[in-house]
């Protein structure tokens, strides 16, 4: 975590993200969270509930207009491959407004040369973020794939961003 910083006042993860351990969906307040108070049992919390710490928490880098209580913006990165900009659908086009979104557009620049890409999760759409646009993905089901990045066309590379089904995407041999 960077130094000096805890989550505060902020529990916004607590109403975007699901939580397995609890069967709480993404997108609804945690039964247990009492904002502005925070986590009722936080001692003995989920794992995954322990593991997580979103990227403003994390990164020095990120300013004081990222915390996601004033953002509404919960920023945290999957495997190290997809940075995921989770907005609170209260507000839905917080991450669409400055300086979020000039951001966000620079770290999709980064993507393409070999950073994570950046998608944009309000409920349950996701949007994946392009240099050159933006691509509403739609409800992505559970178990399907995204493809981000370049495909060369007669015209040249071009960006693309696309949804790839789960029967799509081929069975993983496990070592032997």
């Amino acid at each position: 975590m960077a130094p000096a910083r805890d989550c505060g006042t902020c529990s916004l993860c607590c109403k975007l993200l699901g939580i397995g351990a609890l069967g709480k969906p993404t997108g609804s307040w945690c039964p247990h969270c009492a904002p502005p108070a925070g986590c009722g049992i936080y001692e003995s919390r989920p794992q995954e509930c322990r593991d997580f710490a979103c990227l403003w928490l994390e990164s020095e880098a990120l300013g004081e207009e990222w915390r996601p209580s004033r953002s509404k913006i919960v920023l945290y990165l999957v495997d190290g491959e997809r940075l995921v900009a989770h907005v609170d659908v209260g507000s839905p086009a917080a991450w669409r407004s400055e300086p979020y979104y000039g951001q966000l557009k620079s770290w999709a620049r980064q993507g393409m040369r070999g950073g994570p890409k950046v998608v944009v999760r309000v409920g349950e759409r996701l949007v994946a973020i392009l240099p050159d646009r933006d691509v509403d993905l739609g409800r992505v089901a559970r178990g399907d794939g995204i493809f981000i990045g370049e495909r060369m066309t007669p015209a040249g590379p071009s960006y693309v961003a696309e949804v790839i089904p789960a029967a799509a995407i081929p069975a993983q041999t496990p070592p032997s």
